[in-house]
């Protein structure tokens, strides 16, 4: 059945290559740009989007690549950068990438009330919405996206309905298969009559994409590690530009240094590390001897004190939070926590865990690459078993809540070799379908961080059951806090009701009275 399945497929994608080439090339060569053209007689998965959006009809996708076509040549999406965006677009924040869904798709943000409707802004702003779209279509082909229109503080003068149709254009014809969901918070009630004209636009299908939401139930949708606190959040992250805001996750560096590939990565690593470790172990022997042969009492307190340190240690493994992943399960499930640069360097804890029947291949990458030594950064984990990866600021850097680590996990079979050569192979062939990706961030704490999570060399002076109830109490003051601004936004809500009741029934007043005695 699925071999048939893909059988049709092939020849739909065929079928579709050949008529577009015959129809609609052949005729007009210049229509379109060249690099479109040929991207679409090579990549599958593209034509296979158009198809899937048009379910299967021939017909209706070619037409749909010919619009699609046309827009982009027209907009030169290929060739847009920063310098093509006037800057001080960019500099306003009005549209951006940042953060994830809980689905893991991308956030795509447009604060509505940076937009004022002005004709002579309008191809520039259309401009910036196609750069971000294309940017991460060339990165992420094909994984989807979650739309954020954030309406809060946003007047009547910010209402643009050729600027909505573009962006809902973007998603019905030029990239397809592209929208998980728009998700609307807070939308004034004199938006209503325009969102009932969108949803015309988006057809009866993709209305159901359509995600009204206030502060609480925009949590349905996004963990409030990516939401701002207007929204009920705590990302504390603050829109600012240069450079691009951007997830752009690379290889960290290994426990040496700098690598020169990921490939090399792995062996490199392993090979070091283990001669240190041998070295540092038959320097551990001397040293004991030494110290055996001096003060055999002092040498008992010194094991006593390791089997603590020990016993502290592997309470530090256990996790306060964990994600449960089809792979793997990971731990922390949001945030690593590192201490601040004045009270020394620390070190943050990953734990995986394998929850398959298989090898899984693992491999981390972040957006600082050059701050932080992640160890092991590539490798392999058995079937039921735990690997420790340990992350560390590199000398001495400031840790930033913008950092990102990005956990990539893929099923191995069992037949399959686990070393460098092996796994750099592995990762060049894995489908992206078969990729589980998990995102971790970064958070700066000083004497309230979890123990469980954060590690600094030599010391373990909180104990869980504080970190524990400090967390407790942090959670109830948050609560409080959500409480006491929901009272304030109902009271401005009810003030404003009845300032505008108090303005009808004034204006309903003077008009009887104008037509009483008029």
């Amino acid at each position: 059945m699925a071999e048939s399945h893909a059988q049709n497929k092939a020849k739909l994608i065929a079928e579709t290559r050949r008529r577009f080439e015959a129809e609609y090339v052949t005729d007009k060569p210049d229509k379109y740009d060249p690099r479109d053209v040929e991207r679409l007689q090579q990549d599958d998965n593209w034509v296979e989007s158009y198809l899937c959006w048009r379910h299967d009809a021939v017909d209706e996708t070619l037409k749909m690549i010919d619009e699609s076509f046309q827009w982009r040549k027209e907009m030169a999406v290929h060739d847009l950068t920063e310098a093509s965006i006037p800057k001080w677009l960019l500099e306003i924040g009005g549209i951006y990438l940042h953060g994830y869904d809980k689905e893991g798709n991308k956030l795509l943000w447009i604060r509505v009330k940076y937009h004022v409707k002005d004709n002579k802004t309008i191809l520039d702003k259309k401009k910036l919405i196609a750069f971000w779209l294309e940017r991460y279509a060339k990165r992420e082909n094909g994984k989807p996206i979650t739309v954020m229109f954030d309406l809060s503080e946003t007047g009547i003068n910010s209402i643009d309905m050729d600027f909505v149709r573009f962006i809902i254009n973007c998603f019905k014809v030029y990239y397809p298969k592209y929208l998980s969901k728009i998700v609307i918070f807070d939308m004034p009630w004199i938006m209503n009559a325009a969102f009932k004209i969108v949803k015309s636009w988006l057809g009866p299908e993709a209305v159901s994409l359509l995600k009204f939401t206030n502060k609480h139930e925009v949590q349905d949708y996004v963990s409030v590690e990516y939401l701002p606190p207007h929204m009920g959040g705590t990302d504390p992250f603050k829109y600012s530009y240069p450079p691009l805001v951007d997830d752009d996750f690379q290889t960290p560096l290994c426990e040496n240094g700098p690598v020169a590939s990921e490939d090399e990565a792995s062996s490199k690593e392993d090979t070091e590390s283990d001669g240190k470790e041998i070295l540092e172990a038959v320097f551990n022997e001397e040293q004991v001897a030494g110290l055996k042969k001096i003060n055999l009492t002092e040498s008992t307190s010194k094991a006593e004190e390791n089997e603590k340190v020990d016993s502290k240690t592997k309470a530090f493994k256990k996790p306060l939070s964990v994600f449960k992943g089809p792979l793997l399960h990971i731990s922390p499930a949001e945030e690593l926590y590192f201490g601040s640069i004045d009270s020394g360097e620390k070190k943050s804890l990953i734990v995986l865990t394998n929850v398959t029947k298989n090898i899984v291949a693992f491999k981390v990458r972040t957006t600082a690459p050059e701050k932080y030594r992640v160890k092991p950064s590539n490798s392999s984990c058995d079937p039921g078993a735990s690997i420790d990866i340990v992350v560390s600021p590199h000398g001495g850097v400031a840790v930033s809540a913008q950092d990102r680590f990005l956990i990539m996990a893929a099923e191995m079979e069992q037949t399959s070799g686990t070393g460098p050569a092996e796994l750099a192979q592995f990762w060049k062939e894995v489908p992206r379908s078969k990729v589980m990706e998990h995102r971790l961030r970064c958070h700066t704490v000083e004497s309230s961080k979890p123990t469980s999570l954060t590690l600094k060399d030599g010391a373990f002076n909180v104990s869980d059951k504080t970190s524990e109830d400090m967390c407790l109490q942090l959670n109830r003051l948050l609560e409080s806090n959500r409480k006491l601004e929901d009272q304030v936004q109902r009271c401005i809500w009810f003030q404003q009701l009845l300032l505008s009741l108090t303005v009808l029934l004034l204006a309903f007043v003077i008009s009887f009275f104008y037509l009483l005695y008029s």
